[in-house]
This record gives C-alpha cells, sequence and structure tokens, in this order.
C-alpha cells in the first residue's frame, strides 16, 4: 500500500504581519493582475500608505484573504465573474449581519 503525504504551509495574518500583494494572489492560487482586479471591484481593500502607492506596497488583512477566496471558490465553482462575486460576498454579509440583528433582539 502506497503512502500519500500532505505538506501542508501556514501564514501568520495580523495587524502587525499583513498579507502583502503576492502573498495574497499566491495563497489564492492566482497571480496579482487578478489580486488588482479584486481591489478594483471592492472585494477586498488594499491598506496602503501613499494614496498612489503600486500593488508591491499594498497589505491585506485576514478579513481579505477570506473574501479573496471566497471570490475564486465562487469564480471556480459556478463560473461567476468578480463583479457578481463582489455582489454575492456582499449578499452573504449583509444576510449575516441582518441574522444576528434578529437574534440579539431574540427573533431568531
Amino acid at each position: 500500500m502506497a503512502t500519500r503525504s500532505v505538506i501542508a504551509t501556514t501564514t501568520v495574518v495580523s495587524s502587525a504581519q499583513p498579507l502583502a500583494v503576492g502573498e495574497l494572489a499566491h495563497a489564492c492560487g492566482a497571480d496579482v493582475a487578478w489580486v488588482v482586479q479584486l481591489v478594483e471591484v471592492g472585494i477586498v481593500r488594499a491598506r496602503i500608505e501613499q494614496q498612489d502607492a503600486p500593488p508591491t506596497q499594498w497589505r491585506f488583512g485576514s478579513g481579505d484573504l477570506q473574501r479573496a477566496l471566497a471570490a475564486r471558490r465562487l469564480e471556480r465553482d459556478f463560473g461567476v465573474g468578480l463583479d457578481a462575486a463582489a455582489l454575492i460576498l456582499d449578499l452573504q454579509h449583509e444576510v449575516r449581519r441582518l441574522k444576528a440583528v434578529l437574534a440579539s433582539r431574540g427573533m431568531d
């Protein structure tokens, strides 16, 4: 019987250790141009120090990583474009927020 090995790597993401644009792209199995598109459609927000900073200076938090991975899954599993993925992700967030409001008022 053959043995199968899996190697997993992890990256710590925090406010003190945000992801660089290349790291975010790599984590999603994409390229930097795809991450630039995510920023353009509003799926993720680049943290920048200067207004016109190039993508090489962009940084991203863990929430951005989650949204980018979700967008990648929507593209892969359902063939949606990034504009549609942005809308779907925003609607999912709003549904979760509204459910939390209802639950906090005992109306779940």
